[in-house]
């Protein structure tokens, strides 16, 4: 008896392409779907900046005094204000504010927030004359990208409201 061993993708592959053969989905459907294997290395494949990241200074200088959109996968992902002073007012579309600083770190630009464990470090650079960033989290992730500079601040209760 003789077998065959064929990875899963091209077990799948092959049942498309013969799904795709058959004359009433052929009519429907004229071109099938690739079928690509997933990256070996999630790294070699993951988004690279496009241009020089920016120093802390060039950052700074960028975003103080701006209302950040950033979008993810094309979504709104959330929404910073950089404030004076490297602190800034960070929520996430639909979520309470953070409020938190940033800093650089070995070359890269590092936010803490006040409800968030750890800091969040990033990548910054331009692209088309907007902001992307990313994370050193999520090495093989979507970039955030600057969607918009709000003509207003957040609206989030000041930091020196009490309760």
């Amino acid at each position: 008896m003789c077998s065959l061993a064929f990875p899963a993708q091209s077990l799948v592959a092959v049942a498309l392409a013969a799904l795709m053969a058959s004359p009433a989905i052929a009519e429907t459907a004229p071109n099938p779907p690739l079928v690509e294997a997933p990256p070996s290395d999630p790294l070699l494949s993951a988004p690279r900046p496009t241009g020089p990241a920016m120093t802390a200074d060039e950052f700074d200088a960028y975003v103080t005094g701006k209302v950040l959109t950033y979008s993810k996968y094309d979504w709104i992902y959330g929404t910073e204000e950089y404030l004076p002073g490297r602190r800034v007012r960070w929520q996430v579309t639909g979520d309470l504010c953070q409020y938190g600083h940033w800093y650089e770190k070995s070359g890269l630009i590092c936010f803490t927030y006040e409800y968030a464990q750890g800091e969040h470090c990033w990548t910054f650079w331009q692209e088309d004359g907007l902001l992307r960033a990313l994370t050193t989290d999520d090495l093989a992730g979507e970039p955030l990208s600057e969607v918009k500079d709000a003509e207003v601040g957040l609206n989030c209760p000041d930091l020196d409201v009490g309760v």
